[in-house]
């Protein structure tokens, strides 16, 4: 099976077209009644688009005539899937998009038994230059729009419900932010789109905020700002290393944030929220999988409300990074845990697509270390003023 590139084919930067989900109500009822409508078409207009809707002759509580004129003005297309890959039987489905400027994005749907996570990206291509990550060394080529970060969900939503996975019909029960781009980096859009995730419809998905996961590299301005918006989602941070010297190597932005001011960050949320964060560590062979650096690790998070996500690197063609041998991830599960801190290892979703985003998939305990390997977290973007307009 071919995987779906993780390059990008030199796209023009735009902005994309206005859309329903990047206004807020008042403003998309005013649009509305500027082409001459009701204001209450609005809220017809977004039950149809979280629900999936995309064809004006499926919404027949619109007047046929007015469908044209308000989809092609407030509904425009903005995502369109170039491929499908399956994996998993076809529970895991990875999806390769092409936005209106000819930007490619991914996003990865995954069944399990009792529930269904969408992998989202909140920008197109990474700007951090991760030594380990092959999407980082692509470049960030824009911030996505809030619409744009909302579709990939709202598909996810609609192929559950259509049954596009085995297993029937379904509801999308999670959302993590951990495909391309830093999240927080993006954080106006991200935080609208949050918003559209856990309001209820017709303005939203209607999700739990607690079904919901953020995950940073460390923008501790950002992790601020969540705490200080009262927000309950999923906090989860990338550290791949407990020390300065080693993470200023493979995360950059330690050196504008070092390792005990993030995990102070994700303190206050953890404080605030009354749970425990995530923290997301690539095994990578002989660089920090030696045993003292478990120890280091094991110190700073013990005693903390911190949960650590062990992900043994999956190596990208000519890279000179490789995943930890199974004796040192084996020591170093037990290190932590000695250590008293609780340690799962990643699931293995979609490990022949590319689940390039292999941190897609949902934590799950396991007692051993799995004997394949999975795509770290994504990195983040070189980090922009909070609310700023990175792609204008």
């Amino acid at each position: 099976m071919t995987a779906l590139p993780l390059v990008f084919d030199a796209p023009r930067r735009g902005k994309p077209p206005r859309h329903l989900a990047d206004l807020t109500r008042e403003e998309a009822r005013a649009a509305v009644a500027d082409l001459g409508q009701p204001a209450f078409r609005a809220d017809q207009l977004s039950r149809h688009f979280f629900r999936g809707t995309t064809d004006p002759a499926q919404m027949t509580d619109v007047p046929a005539a007015a469908r044209e004129s308000l989809t092609s003005t407030l509904l425009p297309g903005l995502l369109t899937p170039v491929r499908h890959q399956a994996a998993d039987g076809g529970r895991t489905r990875k999806t390769l998009w092409r936005l209106h400027d000819g930007a490619l994005v991914e996003s990865v749907l995954m069944r399990y038994p009792d529930r269904a996570t969408v992998c989202i990206s909140s920008q197109a291509g990474c700007g951090m230059a991760c030594p380990f990550c092959a999407t980082g060394q692509g470049g960030l080529t824009r911030n996505l729009s809030a619409a744009e970060i909302i579709g990939q969900a709202v598909a996810a939503a609609r192929a559950m419900a259509d049954g596009d996975l085995p297993g029937g019909p379904g509801r999308l029960s999670n959302v993590v932010f951990m495909g391309m781009g830093e999240p927080l980096a993006n954080y106006a859009r991200v935080r609208k789109t949050l918003e559209a995730l856990y309001t209820p419809a017709p303005h939203g998905l209607g999700l739990s905020q607690r079904s919901i996961t953020v995950s940073t590299v460390g923008v501790v301005p950002g992790i601020r700002k969540l705490t200080e918006e009262g927000l309950s989602v999923t906090l989860a941070v990338s550290l791949h290393a407990p020390d300065d010297e080693l993470r200023n190597t493979l995360v950059p932005v330690n050196t504008r944030w070092k390792v005990a001011e993030v995990v102070a960050a994700a303190d206050a949320y953890a404080e605030r929220t009354g749970r425990r964060y995530s923290v997301e560590y690539a095994l990578i062979r002989d660089v920090n999988d030696q045993p003292e650096r478990a120890d280091l690790l094991g110190k700073l998070l013990a005693r903390r409300r911190a949960h650590v996500n062990l992900i043994p690197l999956n190596p990208t063609p000519g890279s000179p990074w490789d995943a930890s041998p199974l004796p040192a991830q084996r020591e170093f599960v037990a290190r932590l845990r000695a250590a008293g801190v609780p340690t799962t290892v990643r699931d293995t979703r979609g490990q022949d697509i590319d689940g390039a985003c292999g941190q897609l998939a949902a934590a799950d305990l396991a007692e051993g270390v799995p004997s394949v390997a999975v795509v770290p977290p994504e990195p983040v973007e070189p980090p922009v003023e909070l609310g700023a307009e990175a792609d204008e």
